[in-house]
């Protein structure tokens, strides 16, 4: 990896001439939340001043940048006499500037690929020139407890708030290209000194700490505890926790048929396994009828079955779902309660 000094102008110059042949997304302040604090989401930008990079945590992560809510998967037209298939990936080039280490962590196990990669997120991600930002700890995640907190790959530039300038870590051919086309210098033994001790606060300052060891066996030590019953009885099978997810991916698809018979769509759309129907199949048996079962799958596909398949959880510490969570489940307490045995 390379490292650069760009000041907060330049980069300002940067992200403009990134706008003239990309759409820019950043993170916007939108509203307050009943707690007076900012709500941040990422959006689309046509002035640099649109952007607050000063944030703490989007409420939504990126994620749908990437994988929409809902997409068109395919068009199928009967014409002529025969049936034909049209598929587009809808892709354009786009800048994503903004995303803190999570999130870029979060993209990172994404793009993980299992037997079946996704053509579709992965054309996203090749078009996406992603531009990532440190900040000081929010005040409920626990990434630093998973390692989450820092991120070495998977942006093209990562940029470290040094007052007047930023310290860029470079980790990309186009990212050093872009880079270059502002004025630029190199590091010196004050910038080093002065990115450590902007690390070290960071690192200091995260409130919210989780003892993550041995997670996937305490889980299948812990699969018939009560502390389940405890906190899924408090779920409302909503399916919020998902929504804001930086790293869930579950889906369901459906097809959308023209009166006629003319005309077929097939419709691909985000989903999550804690609500009611998600382990309902044919013949109307469902799998999973209970709340705190679904409740606790969830916990297992992100901390144990991930785990399993890539060494390493699907979680990245953002507690965006217990800040989402109507019902105020969130991991921290439910991962310590296992620890610790609290029956309900």
């Amino acid at each position: 990896m390379l490292f650069k000094i760009v000041t907060k102008d330049a980069f300002r110059k940067l992200v403009e001439k990134l706008m003239a042949s990309n759409e820019v997304v950043g993170p916007t302040k939108v509203g307050t939340n009943r707690h007076g604090k900012a709500i941040h989401q990422f959006q689309p930008i046509e002035r640099f001043e649109d952007m607050d990079l000063d944030f703490e945590k989007s409420a939504f992560s990126a994620k749908t940048y990437f994988l929409p809510y809902r997409e068109n998967l395919s068009r199928t037209k009967f014409k002529d006499g025969d049936w034909q298939q049209e598929i587009t990936y809808r892709v354009q080039p786009r800048a994503l500037v903004g995303l803190h280490a999570c999130d870029v962590n979060a993209l990172l196990k994404l793009d993980l690929k299992g037997a079946f990669p996704n053509p579709y997120y992965l054309s996203r991600r090749r078009n996406t020139f992603v531009v990532g930002i440190d900040h000081d700890p929010c005040d409920t995640g626990f990434c630093a407890s998973l390692g989450e907190d820092t991120v070495t790959h998977g942006f093209d530039l990562f940029l470290t708030d040094l007052g007047d300038r930023y310290f860029v870590s470079i980790d990309s051919d186009r990212g050093w290209r872009v880079l270059h086309s502002v004025p630029v210098r190199d590091i010196t033994e004050d910038d080093r000194r002065d990115y450590q001790d902007v690390r070290r606060r960071i690192a200091n300052g995260f409130k919210v700490k989780l003892r993550y060891e041995n997670i996937p066996t305490l889980l299948d030590i812990e699969f018939e505890s009560p502390v389940w019953k405890k906190w899924g009885d408090k779920c409302l099978s909503c399916g919020s926790c998902a929504m804001v997810c930086p790293t869930c991916y579950c889906y369901g698809v459906y097809e959308r048929i023209s009166q006629d018979f003319s005309e077929c769509q097939k419709v691909k759309q985000l989903y999550s396994c804690n609500l009611l129907d998600f382990a309902t199949v044919a013949g109307g048996h469902n799998f999973r009828p209970d709340r705190h079962t679904r409740l606790k799958y969830r916990y297992y596909h992100q901390h144990r079955g991930f785990m399993e398949a890539y060494d390493e959880p699907m979680c990245v510490g953002c507690n965006r779902c217990g800040d989402a969570c109507l019902a105020g489940i969130n991991p921290p307490d439910v991962i310590h309660d296992l620890q610790e045995e609290v029956a309900p």
